[in-house]
């Protein structure tokens, strides 16, 4: 270690502790995107920085050891350090995991820095926003899942003031924590469930994003639990309510003027933005099955991306490989006044990281083969037949995780980004997942048939 580096660790340590610092957390995430990691004394923030802390990877879910391999070790990010605004003795360091002295192949964060790197060599730095979506609840006193506030209302509770206010406590704390920490959150809403909020902040780079979003979850669950209630980021708990998505807001920029490359005020097809907006979303769209497995990556996801399900009217997820401009019906959106373009099936539940990856490297490819979209549709998906589909050219996203791993498994893209270490085990633990799932008997079985015959 050079004395300039160590001048610089003495200067952090020293702000952090001026700070009412006293411990600091090394932060790597597991499969799921959920923080794992040990937590030091702000006197050895050196070594931690340095590599100190150890971890067997076998006993986490997603980090592909085995028991008798060597230990990774966690190298944290000290640009990125997060004090915790509720618990400001706490500094939160994202972390990549290194292995023997070298990056570690299926490390999450180092998977997407692996294609950050790809689109900086084309001259392009990866912006992103993501809008958060996720329900406060408490259970009722039979330890059912219930809205944190159930004021009687409509049916249709979106942007219910009464119960934006009925929660106004924890999540104007979340809030005020967001933009104490300079993220910048600019609206938040009451969404169209009971109990269901939503976020939004200002965009970043992609790995400044998804740290956030992987504090975002952490944060949020415990400032809910200071209020008695608990925060979900299941993407569908309630099978007559709406699902929580992670809509992913994306656009490419020059990485030397930061100009929005993305944007353009000459687009023949009226969505307002490029031809490398367009080629990028051809990439998306050609390995969107895929994607599907990583950015809607449970189970429970598959109940989110339905047309209709228990719900009355339609449920606006997306669930058709396609494009539109505003139009929710689609997988890509171009919201209004262009610039960005929107990847609707990404829910709350995914590893930020892995799926901007999938994401940020099938928009890569669409560029480098100059790959078109063809046509934007303007027009509700949901009202076409199955005939009208095929011959538009139009394909369903996977209907279950088994579908969506079947995908994933086929393209060789997943291979390509995820490394063979975290392909296979990502593999192998959504099919085990799947099985667990497909093997358990359901309440709705027992309903159905216990006493059917």
């Amino acid at each position: 270690m050079t004395a300039a580096i160590t001048a610089e660790i003495q200067s952090l340590q020293s702000t952090l502790e001026a700070r009412g610092v006293r411990y600091a957390f090394s932060a790597y995430v597991d499969v799921h995107g959920v923080s794992k990691g040990k937590m030091v004394p702000i006197q050895h923030l050196d070594r931690m920085l340095g590599g100190s802390e150890l971890f067997t990877g076998a006993a986490l879910d997603g980090v592909p050891q085995a028991v008798s391999d060597d230990e990774v070790a966690a190298m944290p990010d000290a640009a990125n350090a997060i004090v915790l605004p509720w618990k400001p003795e706490v500094a939160w360091f994202p972390s990549d995991l290194h292995l023997h002295g070298r990056p570690f192949e299926a490390c999450s964060r180092s998977i997407l820095k692996r294609q950050l790197a790809q689109a900086t060599q084309m001259g392009f730095r990866f912006n992103l926003g993501i809008e958060t979506e996720f329900y406060i609840l408490k259970d009722d006193e039979h330890g059912e899942p219930v809205p944190a506030a159930a004021r009687d209302t409509h049916a249709k509770p979106c942007y219910d003031l009464r119960l934006l206010l009925d929660n106004f406590g924890p999540i104007t704390e979340l809030v005020e924590a967001m933009n104490t920490l300079g993220w910048d959150v600019y609206s938040f809403d009451h969404e169209d469930a009971n109990g269901q909020f939503e976020t939004d902040f200002m965009y970043a780079d992609a790995l400044t994003m998804t740290d956030r979003f992987v504090f975002f979850r952490f944060m949020a669950n415990e400032i809910a639990r200071k209020h008695g209630y608990y925060a979900t980021f299941m993407p569908k708990p309630f099978e007559n309510r709406t699902g929580s998505g992670a809509h992913y807001n994306m656009s490419l920029a020059d990485v030397n003027t930061g100009a929005n490359l993305f944007e353009t005020d000459a687009d023949p097809r009226g969505c307002g933005i490029s031809k490398l907006a367009y080629q990028f979303i051809a990439g998306v769209l050609r390995h969107g099955a895929a994607i599907s497995a990583v950015i809607a990556p449970t189970v429970n996801s598959y109940k989110r991306l339905v047309r209709q399900g228990s719900m009355s009217g339609f449920t606006w997820a997306p669930v058709f490989i396609c494009y539109g401009n505003n139009n929710r019906t689609n997988m890509i959106r171009v919201p209004m006044g262009g610039g960005r373009i929107e990847c609707r099936a990404a829910d709350i539940a995914c590893n930020p990281y892995l799926g901007t990856a999938m994401v940020l490297a099938a928009g890569l490819e669409g560029i480098r083969e100059g790959l078109d979209p063809g046509d934007p549709h303007r027009e509700n998906m949901y009202l076409y037949s199955e005939a009208e589909l095929k011959r538009m050219g139009v394909s369903w996203l996977p209907r279950n995780l088994d579908e969506a791993i079947d995908a994933f498994e086929a393209d060789p893209l997943s291979r390509a980004v995820f490394g063979d270490l975290m392909f296979q085990s990502f593999v192998d633990f959504k099919r085990q997942e799947w099985r667990e799932y497909h093997n358990h008997v359901s309440d709705w079985e027992r309903q159905r048939y216990l006493k059917f015959f």
